[in-house]
This record gives structure tokens, sequence and C-alpha cells, in this order.
């Protein structure tokens, strides 16, 4: 599938996520792009997870890896004039990828260490991640982000927050916590 068909998919799929939408049975994609799936079957060489080998793999799920970390690196702290990476809140050993899932979701693990124990802010920095990471990636995914173990007070309540979807679309949901976040996310000149 080509980039465009990709980035629409994607689209699409947060288009109906934002608007509570829940299709079990998606329409097939030959119904919705015939072309590329036609295109996809007399090309030998699929880009599907099965026919990928170990190394391709590997190297995917590196790639998948740096470009992460060059999404979450950026995302500016909410109390401080610096970024997560610069506080070393987020690292590189930090972003994981597990095995796929059998229909090409690709499991990722964010873990982040706050500044403090008691850091009140660590629920908006997990918000920050996960909302910058649903908008940038267009991979299939499923997101874990978790407090690294033992660097914070209440890090078992505040990993439930920031895993929870309920929760995160209520936070997004009013209108000073977005501004919060949407200013902590956007890319700096």
């Amino acid at each position: 599938m080509d980039m465009k068909v990709k980035m629409f998919l994607s689209l699409l799929q947060k288009s109906k996520k934002l608007l509570g939408v829940n299709d079990q049975s998606p329409a097939p994609e030959s119904e919705i792009f015939p072309h590329s799936v036609e295109h996809a079957r007399k090309t030998p060489n699929i880009d599907c997870l099965s026919t990928l080998s170990e190394e391709e793999l590997l190297k995917k799920n590196e790639d998948l890896k740096e470009t992460i970390y060059e999404y979450i690196r950026n995302i500016r702290d909410p109390e401080k004039p610096a970024t997560l990476e610069d506080l070393s809140v987020v690292y590189e050993d930090g972003v994981m990828i597990r095995a796929s899932t059998d229909d090409g979701v690709h499991v990722v693990r964010i873990e982040f260490n706050p500044t403090v124990p008691h850091c009140s802010l660590a629920t908006l920095i997990g918000l920050c991640i996960r909302i910058k990471l649903e908008r940038n990636l267009f991979e299939k995914f499923k997101l874990d982000i978790f407090i690294r173990k033992g660097t914070h007070s209440t890090e078992e309540e505040i990993n439930k927050q920031i895993n929870d979807k309920e929760r995160i679309a209520a936070a997004m949901e009013n209108p000073d916590l977005r501004d919060l976040v949407e200013g902590c996310i956007q890319d700096g000149d």
C-alpha cells in the first residue's frame, strides 16, 4: 500500500475514533482502494509482516523505534523551558517495540522517567506523549505508556490513567488541558 493510502486510512481511523464510531467490520480494502489491492496482488514483494524476513522485521522495528523517539524527544516540559529529552524524562531505551500481532499491529511500549518521585505533571507528560504519537504515526500500533518502575510515588494510578482511552478522551475535551497539551507537543522552530 502506498504512503497516501496509509495516510488516508490513518486519518479515517483517527476521525472515526474522534467521532466515537466503532466500526467492527470495515469495508474491505478492495472496495475502498481497488487499484491498490490489485497492484499488491501483482507485486511479488508485498510489504506484509508475514513476508518479511527476521532481519527485515528487526530493521523495520528499529526504524519505527527511531521515528517514535524523534517525535517524543522534543515534547516540551509543561513547567520548565526544556524538552523531555533535555530533562532525561524520555530516553531512547525507553521506547520498545514488541512483536507485532498477526494482523500487523505494532505493540509499542514507552517508558518515561519523571523528574521527581512526586511530580504532579506526570499524567500530563504521559498524555502529551500519547497525543503526539497518535497524531503522527501512520503505522497501526497499540501504545502502552508507563512510568519507569520505582520512579514515582503513585506510578500505578498514573499508568492506569494514561492508558485508559475514556480518560484520555475526557481529558482532551477540557479546553484548558487541550491547550496545555497543544503547547507542549507543537513542533519547535
